[in-house]
C-alpha cells in the first residue's frame, strides 16, 4: 500500500542540497559586503566582486568548504533511503510546498538536478497519466471525445484547481461532458521552456487519446495562459497536430503584458546595484526564478531572453505574438472594485492589472485582438477567486458551449 506523507526522503535530500547551496551563496554575499565596506569606497564607486584575502578570506572559504562537505555527507546518507516514486504517496500540503519552491527557485532546482524540481506531466486526481492508449483507458474509464486541459499558474499545482469546494474541470465534466486533465509543471522555468515542453506533451496526448478526439480546449490561470500561448506558437512552428484540434482557450487572469510587481522588483534590484554598500543585497533579489522574471512583460519566446541579462532594466523587448489563429480565445480579468463595466483604469485583482489580463496594450503590435464579446471582468474578486467564483464558471461554461 502506498505511503502518504508530508515529507519524503527525496524532499529531505533536496532541501539539504538547497540549504548547503544557500549557505555558500549567502557567504558570498556577506563576503562581498565585507570587502566593499572594508575598502570604504564612495557611494557611487564600482562595487567589488573579488574574494577577500588573508584570514578573512580563509574564514569565508572555510564556511563554503564545510557547507559543501556537509551536503555531500547528507547526500550519501539519504540517497539509499529514497524509494521508487510508485512507493510513496503525497498530500495537498506537500504538493503546495513543492509548487511554491519551484515557482521561486525552479530553474535553479532543475539546473542542479535537485530532487525537489518538478518534471512536467499531465495528471488526473494528482496521479501522473501515462500517455499511452491502454494506460489512458484504464486511468480514465469514462473518457470522452472532448478534452479540456487545465494549466495552473506560478507557484501553484494541478490540485489547486479545487478551491472552496469548486473545480472548473470537474464541473465541466458534470455539465458539459468534457474529460478534464491537468498540467503539472515547474513554474520557475522560463515560460518558453515550459511552452516547448507543453507543446510536445500535448502532441503525445492527442496522438494516444483512446477515443476519437472531437474537441480540445484549454483553461489557463495566470502564468498558465502564457505557457499555453507559448506552446501553441512552438507547436505551429513545428507543424504539430494538436493546434488543428484546439478549439478554445479561456485565459483567467493571465498577465499577457506582465505584472507591475515584477517590474518594481527589477527596478529595486537595479537600484541596489548602484552602491557598494547595497550591491551585495541585490544578489538576493537575483535569486528569483526565470519564470518570475518572464512575468515582467509577459515573455513567451526564447528570443525574448536568450543572450540577455534577465535582471537588466532593458524595457519591453519581447517579440509580439498574436493570439492563436483559428482558435476562439477568451479573456477573463478580475478587479477588486465592487461594481463597474469594462472601463479603463479599473484596479486589478491584486496581482494582474485588468488591462494586462484583457490583452490591451498601447502598442498596436502587442495589443491582443480579443473581441469585446470574448472579454469579461469579474468585480469584487481576487486573482485566486477566478478559480472558484460561480459567475466565472458560468461564463466559462457558456463560452465552451458556443
Amino acid at each position: 500500500m502506498a505511503r502518504t506523507s508530508h515529507i519524503h526522503p527525496s524532499d529531505l535530500l533536496g532541501l539539504s542540497r538547497l540549504a548547503a547551496d544557500a549557505t555558500v551563496g549567502l557567504s558570498a554575499v556577506v563576503e562581498a559586503l565585507h570587502d566593499n565596506v572594508a575598502r570604504g569606497p564612495g557611494i557611487f564607486d564600482t562595487p567589488s566582486s573579488r574574494p577577500t584575502t588573508g584570514i578573512t578570506g580563509l574564514v569565508y572559504q572555510s564556511i563554503r568548504s564545510v557547507a559543501g562537505l556537509a551536503g555531500v555527507g547528507i547526500d550519501a546518507i539519504l540517497t539509499p533511503l529514497i524509494p521508487l516514486p510508485a512507493e510513496t504517496g503525497s498530500t495537498p500540503k506537500r504538493e503546495a510546498t513543492m509548487a511554491a519552491l519551484n515557482g521561486v527557485f525552479g530553474d535553479y532546482l532543475a539546473a542542479t538536478d535537485n530532487p525537489l524540481a518538478i518534471s512536467m506531466r499531465v495528471r488526473r486526481n494528482g496521479k501522473t497519466l501515462i500517455l499511452e492508449r491502454r494506460a489512458l483507458s484504464v486511468a480514465i474509464p469514462r473518457l470522452s471525445s472532448k478534452v479540456v486541459i487545465l494549466v495552473h499558474g506560478l507557484c501553484m499545482n494541478d490540485l489547486q484547481w479545487k478551491r472552496k469546494g469548486h473545480d472548473h474541470g470537474a464541473a465541466l465534466a458534470r455539465d458539459s461532458g468534457y474529460t478534464p486533465v491537468r498540467l503539472h509543471y515547474n513554474s520557475g522555468l522560463h515560460i518558453s521552456t515550459n511552452g516547448l515542453a507543453f507543446a510536445n506533451l500535448l502532441e503525445a496526448l492527442v496522438e494516444q487519446w483512446p477515443a476519437p478526439l472531437e474537441e480540445l480546449a484549454i483553461i489557463a490561470h495566470s502564468m498558465g495562459g502564457l505557457v499555453s500561448r507559448s506552446a501553441h506558437y512552438y507547436a505551429t512552428v513545428a507543424g504539430q497536430r494538436w493546434p488543428r484540434q484546439l478549439r478554445r482557450i479561456v485565459f483567467l487572469g493571465t498577465p499577457h503584458h506582465g505584472t507591475p510587481a515584477e517590474r518594481l522588483g527589477n527596478a529595486v534590484t537595479a537600484g541596489l546595484h548602484l552602491s557598494p554598500y547595497t550591491d551585495a543585497f541585490a544578489r538576493l533579489g537575483e535569486l528569483r526564478s526565470a519564470g518570475i522574471t518572464d512575468l515582467r512583460y509577459g515573455n513567451l519566446l526564447e528570443d525574448d531572453w536568450v543572450g540577455r541579462d534577465r535582471f537588466e532594466c532593458s524595457g519591453d523587448v519581447r517579440r509580439p505574438v498574436p493570439l492563436p489563429e483559428g482558435v476562439r480565445c477568451y479573456a477573463i480579468a478580475a478587479t477588486m472594485k465592487p461594481t463597474g463595466g469594462l472601463n479603463a483604469g479599473l484596479p486589478g485583482d491584486g496581482i494582474v492589472p485588468v488591462e494586462s489580463a484583457l490583452g490591451r496594450h498601447e502598442d498596436p503590435a502587442k495589443n491582443l485582438s480579443f473581441p469585446e464579446s470574448r472579454r469579461w471582468v469579474g468585480h469584487d474578486m481576487s486573482h485566486f477567486d477566478l478559480l472558484s467564483n460561480s459567475a466565472v464558471y458560468e461564463r466559462i461554461r457558456r463560452w465552451l458551449a458556443m
